[in-house]
């Protein structure tokens, strides 16, 4: 089993080929990860643990985990305003009526 602190490499899915970081160990075939990848829950048959090891709080914050592998924090990408969506006119008689008028 992994301990929290351990080097892995994930193997499998979106995320492998990037170094993570055992945070937090979960039920029997789960860990929590940090690091390159996403912080998520990950089954330890997707990891290769690697023989090194970081001296790690249980549950430690994105920063500190990043801080720790010496990697620099990712900018996010700045939220886009939202505009009003513009709204279909339904065409009705009344409608046509409303328009002759003017």
């Amino acid at each position: 089993m992994l301990e929290i602190g351990r080097i892995c490499v994930k193997i499998a899915g979106r995320d492998a080929g990037k170094k993570a970081v055992v945070v937090d160990v979960l039920d029997e075939p789960y860990v929590l990860i940090d690091g390159e990848t996403r912080r998520r829950k990950c089954n330890v048959k997707h990891l290769e643990p690697l023989n090194e090891t970081i001296d790690m709080s249980k549950n430690a914050t994105h920063a500190e985990v990043l801080k720790a592998l010496g990697l620099k924090e990712r900018k996010k990408k700045a939220k886009k305003e939202k505009t009003a969506r513009p709204r279909k006119v339904k065409i009705t008689k009344k409608t046509e009526a409303k328009k002759e008028k003017k």
